[in-house]
């Protein structure tokens, strides 16, 4: 596992010294490329353009004054980590030179190339980025609104979902019934049910161990779907249930007031339910016209610019990236290749066609991590594998190894959340 770990780690460097040092800038006023999203997508990218090109005026936009990362918040909901170790603020890059606007994009003028705050002020751009996340479609699940997510908590948006769904968890009585429901594909980080039923089940074990956690999918197939099940055979045999699709296990309704999550062919009854429901890109690509009928975005893989709207570009979860998967690794690489590639553009050279690399890991108990990685291309108007270029953790890898995982994991974190946010 370690030299595939070194493999990728020499791609990834490798990927980014091909974006190039900084150009020598032309005479004029700087040109102006505003990022709308502080999460890893829009945060790494406006940093990327910076040091890329640092005699461009980079603005990024976004109303919170700090960020709580997704990535290793399933540990915070199952008492294993800090609430507070999930949460950055964005001096790090005004230190870099990029202009934050704490205001919350608006509406987006694509043919004079203008941006509307919700304060009322606008933003003129040479090229426009956009990195909105998800959204929650409430709308999708009978039953599953707003005000459900406070007895239901979907926590797939970290913060005070998190923590409600960890309170929950602790209130519970032991011997209790936790059901996790998951929605079809796509949605925001494929292995994160996964590993968050591994880690809801370690909290069992150890804390309230005659209770049980069903999960209901609506799905037959998951990533690192034979990894999770060895694990979970090894560690929580009769504690955790996966029902599949193909069993009845994609919910169809819920009742909060019931506490109850309704399936074709059942009606479950649980103490906790955590249910995360189906997903699309943040509002804002809806409103300046960059998602499809999907709900998603489709780009340019190579640029990352919409193939709805010239002279914007969408990166990160809101995307259709084909073979490359939502995640934080994913929305990173992808700001790096944008930022290059806008650069390039707004100084009137080609851009050149990027490898992309993403690594996931998860937990399935503390000390015990597995992971998938890929490398990507363009191809097909999409994202695709590069063939034998990535793979998952060996299946039959010893303890040592999985705990070195886990290791590379928080080390990961660490590292990109330096990187982005400080």
């Amino acid at each position: 596992m370690p030299s595939r770990r070194h493999v990728l780690q020499g791609l990834a460097g490798a990927a980014v010294a091909a974006l190039g040092s900084a150009p020598r800038l032309r005479a004029g006023a700087a040109p102006r490329v505003v990022v709308v999203g502080g999460g890893f997508a829009g945060a790494s990218c406006a940093r990327a353009l910076k040091r890329l090109d640092p005699g461009l005026d980079v603005v990024l936009v976004e109303p919170a004054a700090r960020y709580t990362a997704c990535p290793f918040s399933n540990a915070v909901i199952a008492g294993l980590r800090d609430p507070d170790a999930q949460v950055f603020g964005y001096d790090g890059i005004e230190r870099a030179g990029v202009r934050l606007v704490r205001s919350r994009a608006g509406a987006v003028d694509a043919d004079r190339r203008r941006l509307r705050l919700d304060d009322g002020t606008t933003l003129d751009y040479a090229r426009l980025v956009l990195a909105p996340g998800i959204d929650l479609r409430f709308d999708a699940l009978p039953g599953y609104d707003r005000a459900a997510a406070d007895a239901m908590p979907h926590a797939w948006k970290a913060g005070e979902q998190t923590l409600r769904l960890r309170r929950q968890l602790e209130a519970m009585e032991d011997g209790g019934l936790v059901m996790l429901s998951v929605p079809a594909n796509p949605y925001r980080c494929p292995p994160g049910p996964y590993e968050r039923a591994s880690l809801i089940a370690h909290y069992l074990k150890t804390h309230k161990p005659r209770s049980k956690l069903i999960v209901l999918d609506a799905k037959d197939q998951f990533s690192k779907q034979s990894l999770f099940q060895a694990a979970w055979r090894e560690l929580y045999p009769d504690l955790l249930e996966w029902v599949p699709l193909s069993m009845g296990g994609q919910v169809v309704e819920v009742d909060p007031g019931a506490m109850a999550l309704v399936t074709d062919f059942d009606r479950h009854r649980a103490d906790v339910a955590n249910v995360i429901p189906p997903q699309r890109a943040g509002a804002i690509a809806a409103v300046a016209g960059v998602a499809d009928r999907t709900g998603w975005c489709p780009v340019d893989p190579v640029t990352f610019e919409s193939r709805l709207r010239p002279g914007i570009h969408v990166i990160g979860d809101a995307i259709i990236a084909g073979a490359m998967p939502k995640s934080a690794f994913a929305a990173n690489a992808q700001a790096k290749v944008c930022a290059a590639a806008v650069v390039d553009l707004v100084r009137e050279r080609t851009p050149a066609e990027p490898r992309l690399v993403n690594t996931c890991y998860s937990l399935v108990a503390p000390g015990y991590g597995i992971s998938v990685a890929g490398v990507y291309r363009p191809g097909d108007e999409l994202l695709t594998e590069i063939e034998g270029a990535g793979g998952v953790s060996a299946a039959d890898a010893p303890p040592a190894t999985r705990a070195l995982e886990a290791m590379y994991a928080e080390s990961w974190f660490r590292t990109i959340t330096g990187e982005v946010f400080g």
